[in-house]
């Protein structure tokens, strides 16, 4: 391995602050990090990282995610979902690994799933459109 292979770019890394509330669909094709309140949908070929001040309510859609704080919504993982101490939970789970510190609240149902089955759901997930403007809007992830 070369030694700048675990270099990351911090200029790839969309970011919510504390003090910031926003509302509406995030696609992104790098990793995120929520530290203030989000309402919407999140939808990322990365990492999404849950501050422990944040506040999510809505569906994420994520390659993989580390969560600290509060999520409200469905969230769709396609490597590792971590739950950490101190975290909140409210609604399903689908990952293909997961792990759940003591400390750690989650109210909703978990399914194991494969990576091919979230690569469907990511790229469902970043088709979703209206018909009149083509813009992107939030749609509800399918959990079972």
């Amino acid at each position: 391995m070369a030694k700048n292979d675990n270099i990351v770019d911090f200029n790839e890394i969309s970011r919510l602050s504390a003090s910031t509330e926003l509302k509406g669909t995030m696609i992104s094709s790098s990793d995120i990090r929520i530290d203030g309140k989000f309402e919407g949908m999140i939808v990322t070929e990365g990492k999404v990282l849950i501050g422990e001040s944040s506040e999510v309510k809505g569906d994420v859609i994520a390659r993989s995610a580390d969560v600290w704080g509060k999520i409200e919504g469905n969230v769709v993982i396609g490597d590792a979902l971590s739950l950490k101490d101190g975290c909140s939970l409210a609604g399903n789970a689908e990952t293909v690994r997961l792990s759940v510190e003591t400390g750690s609240a989650f109210n909703g149902s978990c399914k194991m799933i494969t990576a091919e089955e979230f690569e469907k759901k990511l790229k469902a997930a970043k088709g979703v459109k209206t018909q009149d403007s083509g813009k992107m809007q939030p749609g509800k992830v399918a959990t079972a």
